[in-house]
């Protein structure tokens, strides 16, 4: 039966609606009258968030040896920490490893908030590795070219994050016209580098400040290029990869291109405190994941707490924090169905109090929490 959902402030995927209610009929969001009604006390319903960059949960990475069964289980759990719509996230690794996951998320078609791949690596900078494994990353080939472009035709969106000293120009608009979205990450290039990667087809920047050459007076570098308006930039809001006045300058400059992700790692929705990548140990300890050496290796984070930090620390306005974390990465994949609470649209929403905690999330109309 229907159910009309009261009592909270509604985030429709670009303006805040307090008074409004929410209809759901089955696992769609309807504007007919609900035949029941459920009453939330206060807070804030929003579209199912969706996170672009999420390397792993459940005490799991993201790895070559991921099995579809895996992916299902991934997705249930970002679903259940506010990310009803994940793109699993592997990062540099062999071309075998990249294609047994491909292989994988390709048998786990269908899978509920799987909505495909990101691949952030191997082809980036070794200037810039962060936690990559350096002696992985490497030139793009003609046939590392072919099978990402074949790999998107089975996928139903594919991000690939490279940089320009592993890939040139003509590769991106070769990218780009087979449909998968291009992203600069880890890269040591120069503002007029980025410039040209952008003029190529590139509409993305990974983890933006991170892993990258760095804005100065008279070389901008990647970060400076990535606050160029129309350009798309994740930020890793926890307060630990950006400083808050650093976060606060970005969104003065584009505020209208950045968008949340959580760079959320094996020990997501995990009581874990340790784990490993490509054989080193990652710790666990305050809210922090670093290599033993105190390299930062991805993120404690979840989409809500990036919302919360985002607005506590620059003053965000919150119709802003929301769609940075639901419509605008829907828009980055081409997919208007999500991130939008509206009629017809799938029936994935969320709720948070007015602390941002997560106090539920529905995914086609069903409570997972």
């Amino acid at each position: 039966m229907p159910t009309t959902y009261t009592g909270a402030t509604v985030f429709d995927g670009t303006t805040l609606r307090p008074g409004a209610s929410l209809t759901v009929d089955g696992d769609r969001i309807t504007d007919s009258a609900g035949t029941e009604t459920f009453s939330l006390q206060g807070g804030y319903l929003l579209p199912g968030l969706l996170d672009l960059q999420v390397n792993g949960a459940g005490g799991q990475m993201v790895s070559g040896r991921t099995t579809a069964q895996d992916l299902r289980a991934f997705c249930d759990t970002h679903a259940r920490l506010g990310a009803t719509g994940v793109l699993p996230t592997l990062i540099t690794d062999t071309p075998e490893a990249t294609a047994s996951l491909i292989d994988a998320a390709v048998r786990a078609a269908g899978t509920p908030g799987l909505l495909g791949l990101h691949l952030e690596g191997p082809h980036l900078d070794p200037r810039r590795k962060g936690a990559h494994d350096a002696a992985l990353i490497r030139p793009m080939t003609d046939e590392d070219l072919n099978s990402l472009c074949e790999g998107r035709t089975r996928l139903p969106a594919l991000l690939v994050t490279v940089a320009p000293a592993s890939v040139t120009p003509e590769q991106i608009a070769t990218l780009t016209r087979a449909g998968i979205v291009v992203s600069l990450g880890h890269a040591d290039c120069t503002h007029a580098e980025a410039t040209r990667a952008f003029a190529a087809g590139a509409t993305c920047v990974t983890h933006l400040f991170n892993a990258m050459s760095q804005l100065t007076n008279r070389e901008p570098g990647l970060a400076g290029a990535a606050m160029t308006p129309g350009i798309h930039a994740g930020l890793i809001a926890d307060g630990l990869h950006v400083h808050p006045a650093a976060m606060r300058i970005a969104m003065a400059a584009n505020p209208d291109g950045l968008y949340l992700v959580s760079d959320a790692m094996a020990p997501a929705g995990s009581p874990i405190t340790e784990f490993t990548l490509g054989g080193r140990r990652i710790l666990r300890r305050n809210g922090r994941l670093t290599l033993e050496d105190g390299t930062l290796a991805g993120a404690d984070l979840t989409l809500p707490q990036a919302i919360r930090t985002l607005v506590a620390t620059t003053g965000t306005r919150l119709e802003t924090a929301f769609a940075m974390a639901s419509s605008r990465p829907a828009a980055i994949l081409s997919r208007p169905d999500l991130g939008h609470l509206r009629p017809g649209a799938p029936a994935d929403f969320i709720h948070l109090g007015r602390d941002f905690s997560l106090q539920g999330v529905w995914r086609a109309g069903a409570r997972l929490l």
